[in-house]
């Protein structure tokens, strides 16, 4: 491709002069395109000032199309034929995203033939280098690439694209070259604009085939597809679906008909089939019957026919055995069924036996017949009762009878009157034989066990007669110097018992003694029994007097005859009193006191705590000691401390602390500069555990401005009818340097001038 002459022009330091003759020059390039066809352009441009990478992206984006995607080793070395040295390089539309370098304008990743890093690149120092550069003019790499992290400030080479939505007849994919574009044709088209698609041609068939086709594309075509069926009383065999491929040529040869037959269908279990003769497979439209044996009955279709694709119009049927009545289990009975076709169905059989103590009345065995209906009426089980039982004279019965009066499982339960006892079981129960487990018990009159009067001591009972009889009472006595140990008088129950058991008589003795502290004791009785009459003295050590009796006796009631003395000595002075300072609460804490003595007196005890987000300094507990001080001074509650906070610029930061600098309840508020976005939290707190509420924070970087802009031309814009140079020209090019002073463009930089090998120094406003 011929290439043209570049220039660049910087409106703020060249003259008019300068201007006029740069405007001669596109004159004469322009005259020499006045008469060729208008085409799309793939162009470059070039930003004069330097942005980071995302910055760059958006100039490009607002303005053109996006940053440059690099086609070829070709387009690598034009632009670095033509692109102006820039000692910081440009930002290209690569990026690191998921771990891939990919083209961001196309989405697409970077393949291994693609790519034409320098030497020792991408060296990615794990340093977020996710951005590609390209060195233009370099001297030891021109037009290689390299890794750069994406915050550092370079020129952005853009581009914008020469295709369109109609290019390639949206038959395929358009392919930007310099100054051009190709097409890469999707399968099944082709044509220096996929305008032209494949053809498989008409298809021939067999007889009694018939076809339906659709053809999208035009007939007998690419994507074109063919379906196929066959006359009644035929089936296809074959594809029943064909399709004309990208390649030209139909997906498989057409299928043909052939006629239709059925298989011989299987007569059911129990049951028969009858078809016409036949020594292979059954004619279409051909019938077929079914029947079933004795006991059993047809479920499905009882005729079939032989119908389309060899296919029986109905699935073969079954013969299923006849349904009985399901037999209720009779009360108390056992039933064991065997089942050869089914749960009561034709040929099932039953049998039944009643549980322990019951009867069975009826078949014992059942069989479902041919009818459908069971041989017998089920049977049942009827109770076996026992002899009817009556109550005992001067007694009562209560019986349970859950099958009824006197049956089996009857339980009876027998009690008498007051003052007769049962003689005989308590309970009876009917047996399965039919009888009762004894005989019935009867009713006597009641008496308690014999009593005699206790080793020394005497009976006396109200029953003279010596029957002890219900309702009896005897008292018990003891001689002298003897006790009784138990009841002093029972009585006969209605049950049979007495109230008590008898009693004894024992020994009368006093509560044992022991030698007053600092004394001694001396008693009568040395075998320590202190039995009625024993005598015990009391004396004490020297320097000790005897408070109380000095000699005791044990009486017949068991009681000594005074309390036992003590010995006491003279009484101590008092110790002189002892007081502390009074205490109070630290600043931020609690104070809790214990006076034993006086409030704080001698051994008055306080401990000490403190708030939440205060620390104690000094002992925790204070006591006061007998020289009239503390153990130790009293404690003092302190705020919890945070750590110092230290903000990089441009952050502010502005703190108030109750308690000190950076102490608990402290609180900072931040700000960027005006223009500055705050990254973090805008508060943190110190809390009661000494730490922030929140991390300190940053600001963003400021605001990006674009200003400029060097565009290249790669194709030709020209139009056939020619354009309007001179005087009007110079007068745009007049204004727009009289606008770029004051921050404003009157040129769209999308309608620029564009010819071979031209550039153009333009100032775009960056904003969105």
């Amino acid at each position: 491709m011929a290439r043209c002459p570049s220039a660049t022009w910087n409106w703020r330091s060249r003259g008019v002069v300068f201007i006029a003759a740069q405007i001669l020059r596109l004159s004469a390039l322009l005259s020499e395109l006045m008469n060729q066809t208008q085409v799309a352009a793939w162009t470059y441009h070039i930003g004069t000032k330097a942005y980071p990478w995302d910055a760059s992206r958006k100039f490009c984006q607002k303005y053109f199309t996006d940053l440059v995607a690099i086609q070829n080793k070709d387009e690598i070395a034009y632009l670095n034929d033509v692109i102006p040295y820039y000692s910081h390089y440009y930002w290209i539309g690569i990026r690191k995203i998921n771990n891939k370098w990919t083209w961001v304008g196309t989405n697409k990743t970077l393949t291994q033939e693609a790519e034409n890093w320098a030497d020792h690149e991408p060296n990615n120092k794990k340093n977020n280098q996710d951005c590609v550069e390209i060195y233009i003019k370099s001297p030891s790499a021109p037009g290689r690439w390299n890794d750069e992290p994406c915050l550092r400030r370079k020129r952005p080479l853009c581009y914008t694209a020469s295709c369109q939505d109609t290019s390639c007849s949206q038959h395929g994919e358009c392919v930007e070259t310099i100054g051009n574009y190709t097409c890469s044709c999707h399968p099944g088209f082709y044509g220096p604009e996929c305008e032209y698609v494949r053809e498989c041609g008409g298809l021939e068939l067999p007889s009694r085939v018939l076809m339906d086709c659709s053809h999208p594309l035009g007939s007998f075509s690419f994507n074109s597809r063919c379906s196929f069926h066959c006359a009644e009383g035929y089936t296809l065999d074959g594809p029943r679906e064909l399709e004309c491929l990208a390649s030209g040529t139909w997906t498989n040869q057409p299928p043909q008909c052939v006629a239709i037959a059925c298989e011989p269908p299987e007569g059911p279990a129990h049951g028969s089939v009858d078809c016409p003769p036949s020594s292979r497979a059954l004619p279409y439209n051909a019938t077929c019957r079914f029947r079933c044996a004795e006991g059993f009955e047809l479920h499905g279709a009882d005729t079939v026919r032989c119908a389309d694709e060899g296919q029986w119009t109905a699935p073969a049927p079954l013969c299923q055995a006849l349904q009985c009545q399901d037999l209720p289990a009779p009360n108390q009975a056992r039933v064991e069924c065997v089942h050869p076709f089914g749960a009561s169905r034709y040929q099932s059989t039953c049998s039944f036996a009643c549980a322990e103590g019951f009867l069975l009345v009826g078949a014992r065995e059942l069989r479902c017949l041919a009818t459908g209906s069971w041989s017998a009426a089920p049977p049942e089980c009827q109770a076996i009762t026992c002899t009817p039982l009556r109550s005992p004279q001067n007694g009562t019965m209560t019986c349970v009878s859950p099958l009824g009066d006197s049956s089996y499982r009857s339980t009876c339960q027998f009690t008498c009157n007051e003052g007769f006892s049962l003689s005989g079981p308590e309970r009876l129960d009917c047996t399965p034989s039919g009888h009762w487990t004894a005989s019935p018990p009867t009713c006597a009159a009641t008496r308690c066990p014999e009593l005699s009067a206790p080793e020394r001591g005497s009976l006396d009972c109200s029953d003279t007669r010596g029957e002890f009889g219900v309702g009896s009472t005897c008292r018990f006595s003891c001689r002298g110097g003897f006790e009784l140990q138990g009841s002093g008088s029972v009585q006969c129950t209605a049950s049979g018992r007495w109230t008590a058991p008898p009693p004894t008589c024992q020994a009368t003795r006093c509560p044992e003694l022991s030698a007053p502290e600092r004394g001694s004791l001396d008693c009568s009785d040395t075998r320590g029994e202190f039995g009625v009459g024993s005598t015990c003295r009391f004396s004490c050590r020297g320097g000790f007097e005897l408070q109380g009796s000095g000699s005791v006796q044990c009486t017949a009631s068991g009681r000594w005859t005074a309390p036992p003395p003590t010995c006491q000595g003279a009484a101590p002075a008092p110790p002189a009193e002892v007081r502390c300072p009074a205490l109070v609460a630290p600043g931020q804490g609690d104070m809790s006191c214990r006076h034993p003595l006086a409030a704080f007196g001698l051994n008055s005890t306080c401990h000490f705590e403190c708030h939440a987000g205060f620390e104690l300094r000094g002992e925790a507990a204070l006591r006061c000691a007998r020289s009239g001080r503390w153990t130790a001074a009293t404690p003092a509650c302190r705020a919890v401390q945070c750590s110092e906070l230290h903000m990089a610029e441009p952050v502010l930061m502005n703190c108030s602390s109750p308690w000190g600098n950076f102490s608990y309840g402290a609180t900072c508020t931040f700000h960027c500069p005006e223009g500055r976005a705050l990254n973090g939290s805008a508060a943190a707190a110190c809390g009661p555990d000494g730490q922030w509420s929140a991390a300190t924070p940053t600001c963003d970087a400021g605001p990006l401005t674009v200003q400029e802009a060097l565009t290249y031309l790669g194709g030709a814009v020209a139009s056939t009818t020619g354009l309007v140079m001179g005087g009007t020209l110079l007068a745009l090019l007049r204004r727009r340097c009289r606008r770029k002073d004051d921050g404003k463009d009157p040129l769209n930089p999308h309608s620029h001038l564009g010819t071979y090998g031209v550039f153009t120094n333009a100032a775009f406003d960056p904003s969105p």
